[in-house]
């Protein structure tokens, strides 16, 4: 899939699969995601199994994301030169957010 029709389907991104992206920053399995996104997130986030699953075979599908067997035969996920292309997006998204809320927050006060 083109990296731009990936930009156009995944954004914005939810929560969910901003988190099991940024966890890819190394090859984990999937155990390991839903671990390192309760530490990324101080236990707010809690994915569940279907959830991540679910998630990662959309994001397989849409080539987001890679799948192989390490010598233990885990399924280890993988992000693509695409999903890395979709985190810079929506990391330029979230920044432009972030810097919107900074600005405008004394207004609500």
């Amino acid at each position: 899939m083109k990296t731009e029709k990936v930009i156009k389907l995944y954004s914005p991104m939810t929560e969910t699969a901003f988190y099991i992206l940024l966890s890819l920053i190394e090859p984990r399995h999937g155990y390991g995601i839903i671990k390192h996104v309760e530490e990324l997130t101080t236990g707010r986030l809690v994915l569940g199994s279907g959830t991540i699953y679910g998630t990662l075979t959309k994001m397989q599908r849409d080539e987001i994301i890679t799948v192989y067997a390490d010598e233990k035969r885990k399924t280890i996920y993988e992000i693509t030169d695409v999903g890395k292309a979709l985190m810079r997006h929506e990391m330029g998204r979230l920044k432009e957010l972030h810097a919107n809320v900074i600005k405008h927050e004394g207004e609500f006060q």
